[in-house]
């Protein structure tokens, strides 16, 4: 049966966007002391012995809100300039039954958008601005706001061993403009594929009032289903852009998994040096990893207007896309 595979062009792009760390982070040492995993065990997959996690104290949505704040006062966007506002992660939200796009929408004064959530774990960031440029291309109002407020910090059990490759889990929230023109970096062609047969892979415990993320049996075979799917969704975006993958100029990933990371390089052929690897300084925030390496990217000047960007993304699901961006600057 030939794979069929959800394929988009796109008009319009991103804006602007912004990461806000929380003020808390999370030691090795601590999860050393609640887990009985061995340091170096742990650190053979954080790569860092601490990483921003958030506090007690702090909600996501507040520090997605501030995030939208941020790149709506920048731009000069009026709050009714915005039509839609989603709030991607994995549909563990701060609160229970609850809709964070609109309280987030109510702390920034946007009265007239359609404000949603969008579930797809770590890949929700890009499947929201998937959505959120087929919006746009309907007409109505010029800019979208995509929030990245995931919370995976709260959501692993630092006190069992078996969640060992989960304790690189922290947090980043962010926040996205999106509009039809004057972009920071269009995005030009997206493709993404779910393998439904991985569905019951991960699902998560309720346990004292807490939501706890729980592997679920010993299958074999989720590495091979990246190395066959990200490179598969490569092609997808190349195919339909008429181009090829040495004019990729940077290609950023999740950073769940670095030797992933590595082994997804070099089955792309694509050198190390055109990828970010911020292992060494935090560990994986989710959604928010690629706009952190881009943020590094742009801040470092080391992207150039016409630059391709492909950003793959994957979460559970299991779901893998991959974005390609074409930078213009400011």
């Amino acid at each position: 049966m030939t794979e069929r595979t959800t394929r988009a062009r796109t008009r319009g792009g991103i804006v602007d966007f912004e990461v806000v760390f929380p003020s808390s982070e999370v030691d090795v040492r601590e999860l050393h002391e609640s887990s009985g995993v061995p340091v170096a065990d742990i650190l053979a997959v954080t790569h860092t012995e601490r990483f921003p996690a958030l506090d007690e104290d702090e909600a996501a949505w507040e520090l997605a809100a501030t995030a939208g704040r941020t790149v709506l006062e920048r731009n000069g966007i009026d709050p009714d300039d915005i039509g839609l506002v989603l709030y991607a992660g994995s549909g563990e939200w701060d609160l229970p039954f609850w809709s964070p796009a609109a309280k987030v929408a109510d702390e920034l004064g946007i009265t007239h958008a359609h404000c949603f959530e969008v579930a797809n774990f770590c890949n929700g960031g890009m499947t929201a601005v998937r959505t959120a440029l087929a919006e746009l291309a309907l007409g109505g109002a010029p800019y979208a706001l995509v929030l990245i407020g995931d919370r995976l910090s709260r959501l692993v059990d630092h006190e069992d061993p078996e969640s060992k490759a989960l304790f690189n889990f922290g947090d980043a929230p962010a926040a996205l403009l999106l509009g039809r023109e004057d972009c920071l970096l269009d995005v030009v062609a997206s493709a993404a594929r779910t393998d439904p047969s991985w569905a019951d892979y991960y699902s998560g415990d309720v346990e004292d009032d807490r939501v706890l993320m729980r592997r679920r049996g010993r299958r074999q075979g989720l590495g091979d289903a990246y190395l066959e799917n990200f490179p598969a969704r490569v092609d997808d975006v190349l195919d339909a852009l008429g181009r090829r993958i040495e004019d990729v100029a940077w290609f950023l990933v999740n950073q769940g998994d670095k030797g992933m990371h590595e082994k997804l390089l070099a089955r792309l052929g694509i050198p190390a040096d055109k990828s970010v690897f911020n292992y060494h300084r935090y560990g994986h925030m989710g959604g928010s990893d690629p706009f952190i390496a881009l943020g590094d990217l742009i801040g470092e000047k080391r992207l150039g207007p016409g630059d391709l960007v492909l950003v793959a993304a994957s979460g559970m699901g299991f779901s893998w896309s991959v974005t390609a961006l074409e930078y213009r600057g400011r």
